[in-house]
């Protein structure tokens, strides 16, 4: 009999995430998961991010459903949890901001009307952690993507449609890990 297992945690700087809007499922039945892929080839279905909350606020009506805005050197990731997400949520309404959280999550997409495409999280967990725990994500989710930036030029599947819908820009996010290592620089 074949187990569940969890998809991996991908990692990707807020900007990547941001420029992303390409989503599929792999396979045709209701349950298959659902992916985003993005410009460098990540083939995300569950993230893994660290960051800065520097906003957050109840947007719900009915019941509490937050939104915050957590940032990391290349910009900013919009999460939103609520009573689908209860502890995730209890975490958002408790935490003071700022603050360094880890987050596990579901990428989102929503299109608006003007065809533009919104990416956010959808927390799982969310954890208060120190400013060393952001720094190690940061190094972490550089060689991430510097390896994704290398395997641009292999033929795998992900690759392939990432540079058919994409046309990624390889110098605009090799500079886009060079800014987020140099931020670092600046901390010590």
């Amino acid at each position: 009999m074949a187990g569940y297992t969890r998809e991996v945690a991908r990692r990707v700087f807020a900007q990547e995430f941001r420029e992303s809007d390409l989503t599929y499922k792999d396979g045709d039945d209701q349950y298959a998961p659902q992916y985003l892929l993005t410009p460098t080839g990540a083939r995300v279905n569950r993230m893994f991010i660290v960051g800065t909350l520097v906003e957050k606020e109840d947007i719900g009506s009915d019941s509490e459903y937050w939104r915050g805005r957590v940032i990391d050197p290349t910009g900013s990731f919009m999460i939103y949890a609520g009573q689908y997400q209860p502890e995730a949520a209890q975490v958002l309404a408790e935490c003071e901001t700022p603050a360094f959280v880890a987050i596990v999550g579901k990428p989102s997409t929503y299109t608006t009307g003007e065809g533009d495409v919104l990416t956010s999280v959808r927390p799982e967990s969310i954890f208060v952690v120190d400013g060393q725990t952001r720094d190690l994500w940061v190094v972490d989710t550089a060689k991430k993507t510097l390896a994704r930036l290398k395997e641009l030029g292999n033929d795998s599947p992900d690759v392939v449609k990432a540079k058919e819908h994409y046309d990624p820009d390889v110098k605009h996010y090799y500079s886009m890990v060079s800014q987020a290592l140099k931020s670092l620089k600046e901390t010590f």
